[in-house]
């Protein structure tokens, strides 16, 4: 029992013993005899270095995983081809993290080594970079084995970057805030000013989305300060400030000259009061609406002084609205004004033409001034006039006097009508007439300003002795009304 409790004793002291052995750095005292890559000649330059390793593509493979460093191949091999190769020299008692050697012809890797030899070791150094670490290799010079001598962390900071456009918008137009051009950022930050300096938003971006959009429904100038982040959330400290300038609406000012007038008569709509407070009025648009709000015409003025003149044909009550459109492309709220639009009621009254006076037919020239009364506008109209009737024909007939007191329905351009008139003597041997009259006629034209048209009259006389046959008279004019 004595003898087992010595063996397991000694067992233990030998398994420590080996492990202590097998942790120990070990000391490297020479190269050049467990070659990774065959080298012949002198040593070689670090060029004819790259071309052999790239010889040795398949065998650097299997010894990065061997070595537990498999993902830092690929780094490697593209790196080792554009790098520097620095010729340094390793001090005595400097560590080694691994080194790729070749033994019996197999690749194999041993770790943790330390160059004991009498004197320096001329080595070939260059750093491969990957994640933010920086991985120092050396080739001894006189056999190309490859070693890991050591690991660093470099974590760079943060450079930012931030670009705004557009420059200059209008009112809720999108603003595009675009920080991808930032370095080394794993995260950033926006934050947005107005002109008085009150931070009014702020946003988080991130590198997997560096862009954002936002808009602003006030005029006037906004600036942008960005912070870039590095993976340690450090932030940047370069300067990083973009700016906008939201551009503000123009104004618009609408007057009417007059505000209330008749069918017929032209009304302006003026804007040219409108302003912008940074640029110029480029453009106006007008709009009228019935008193049902259908539109019933529009108009676009791009010349000063912005202004319309419109003449309406029905009466009525109507909206007109006016928006204006500056140099940048903004529209101004909507100006809007009422003008009343009347039926004209009383016009004056010019008629002329040829007069017939029965007894022996007396030819005359008639020509009479008066008013218009429309009672039923395009219905119904009250027609006062009076003026002269001048003989062409001689004695007996004398010029006289005539009036007239009508009243007219339309149905259309044409019209009838009936009334009353008085007529003096056309002869010494007569009296003065009164008269019952008649007439039809039709429109020749009607602007509402203006109406031109031709008629027939028939003048009955009235009173005991008065035949039509003999003292009847007839005429055709033309009657102008405005």
């Amino acid at each position: 029992m004595r003898n087992k409790k010595i063996v397991f004793i000694l067992i233990g002291i030998m398994i420590i013993f080996s492990l202590s052995s097998f942790a120990e750095t070990k000391k490297l005292k020479s190269v050049g005899r467990y070659t990774l890559v065959r080298i012949r000649g002198e040593v070689p330059t670090a060029d004819v270095m790259k071309i052999l390793l790239d010889k040795y593509t398949g065998d650097i493979k299997y010894g990065f995983d061997l070595a537990g460093y498999g993902e830092l191949f690929l780094p490697f091999i593209e790196q080792i081809k554009k790098a520097s190769f620095e010729e340094k020299l390793l001090p005595v008692g400097d560590k080694l993290m691994w080194m790729l050697f070749r033994s019996r012809g197999r690749v194999k890797v041993v770790e943790d080594l330390e160059w004991a030899g009498k004197a320096p070791l001329p080595v070939f150094s260059f750093t491969v970079k990957k994640d933010y670490k920086h991985y120092e290799f050396v080739m001894p010079r006189p056999c190309g084995n490859i070693s890991l001598r050591k690991v660093e962390e470099v974590i760079p900071d943060a450079i930012c970057s931030i670009k705004v456009s557009p420059a200059k918008a209008n009112i809720n137009d999108p603003i595009s805030v675009d920080m991808s051009g930032s370095q080394h950022a794993m995260t950033m930050e926006v934050e947005i000013y107005d002109s008085k300096g009150a931070k009014i938003s702020t946003k988080k971006l991130s590198s997997d989305s560096p862009k954002w959009q936002t808009s602003f429904s006030k005029p006037g100038d906004y600036i942008f300060k960005g912070k870039a982040f590095n993976v340690k959330g450090k932030p940047s400290g370069n300067p990083c400030e973009a700016k906008t300038y939201i551009n503000f609406p123009p104004i618009c000012k609408l007057e009417c000259a007059p505000c209330e007038e008749y069918i017929g008569r032209p009304i302006t709509f003026d804007a040219s009061g409108s302003s912008d407070p940074d640029g110029e009025v480029r453009k106006t648009e007008f709009e009228i609406a019935d008193e049902a709000g259908n539109i019933i015409d529009k108009f676009t003025d791009t010349e000063m002084p912005f202004a319309w003149e419109k003449v309406f044909e029905k009466p009525g009550i109507y909206a007109v609205t006016a928006v204006v459109t500056d140099d940048f492309g903004a529209m101004s709220d909507p100006a809007r004004i009422e003008v009343i639009v009347k039926e004209k009621t009383v016009y004056f009254l010019v008629e002329a033409g040829p007069l017939l006076a029965r007894g022996s037919h007396g030819s005359y020239g008639a020509g009479r001034l008066g008013l218009v009364l429309k009672i039923v506008p395009d219905k119904l109209d009250f027609v006062l006039s009076g003026g002269a009737a001048i003989a062409f024909s001689g004695e007996p007939w004398k010029s006289f006097f005539i009036a007239n007191a009508l009243f007219n329905f339309h149905a259309g351009p044409a019209f009838i009508g009936a009334g009353a008139g008085l007529t003096t003597k056309v002869k010494e041997t007569r009296n003065t007439d009164g008269e019952l009259i008649g007439n039809v006629g039709f429109d020749c034209f009607n602007n509402y300003k203006s109406i031109g048209s031709i008629f027939f009259e028939v003048r009955a006389p009235i009173g005991k002795g008065r035949t039509f046959s003999k003292h009847h008279k007839l005429m055709l004019g033309f009657r102008y009304i405005f």
